[in-house]
């Protein structure tokens, strides 16, 4: 199936160091012709790390896609009823955003871009990035595992023996996700030896 004239929201939360193995996957949908239309999480835009400086991630992904960043809730709400999406992907999703969404919290602009997605029943991605997911946020993740037109990269520890409670997605299979999620299906197995694999 190719993606090619698909129009896909990619929202970024603030998981920095997956940053690296996120944007190449958005770079390939763009070189397939999928329109990609950025979000961003304050966060995101607003955080110097050891991974890089906020603006220059947002001004990455904005050269990349061609698109500037729809970076409030305002902004993302007509991508809903007004300029829907074929899908939203969001990767990384951090345990704090997946939190807010397993609980319909809606306070950034990415979870108001899933929202609006949701609601008109077209499929939302997520590559979860979280250091709690077998913890307390686990009850969480179930929760989202369980709802309606959510559909997860296939995700793993990520480092088991440092960081036991940590998972995170494959962000080298967010398409395969995708092409799987359009067709209403959840690409599979979902839990994978990710710490095998960090690509």
């Amino acid at each position: 199936m190719s993606l090619q004239g698909k129009r896909i929201g990619f929202g970024l939360t603030g998981s920095h160091c997956t940053y690296d193995s996120v944007f190449p996957e958005i770079e390939k949908l763009v070189n397939e012709g999928v329109e990609v239309i950025p979000i961003v999480t304050s966060t995101v835009k607003q955080t110097e790390t050891r991974f890089g400086r906020g603006e220059d991630w947002v001004e990455r992904i904005e050269k990349l896609t061609g698109h500037h960043v729809v970076d409030t809730i305002v902004k993302a709400e007509p991508l809903g009823p007004k300029l829907p999406l074929d899908c939203m992907v969001i990767a990384p999703l951090t345990g704090n955003s997946m939190s807010k969404l397993a609980n319909a919290l809606t306070d950034s602009p990415v979870l108001m871009a899933a929202k609006a997605t949701m609601r008109n029943h077209r499929p939302v991605v997520v590559g979860i990035s979280t250091n709690d997911a077998l913890g307390l946020n686990g009850v969480n993740l179930m929760r989202l595992m369980a709802a309606k037109d959510l559909y997860f990269v296939p995700y793993g520890q990520d480092d088991p023996y440092k960081k036991p409670n940590s998972m995170v997605a494959r962000m080298s299979m967010i398409r395969d996700t995708i092409i799987a999620a359009l067709k209403g299906e959840q690409l599979q197995p979902v839990i994978v030896e990710r710490f095998k694999d960090l690509t």
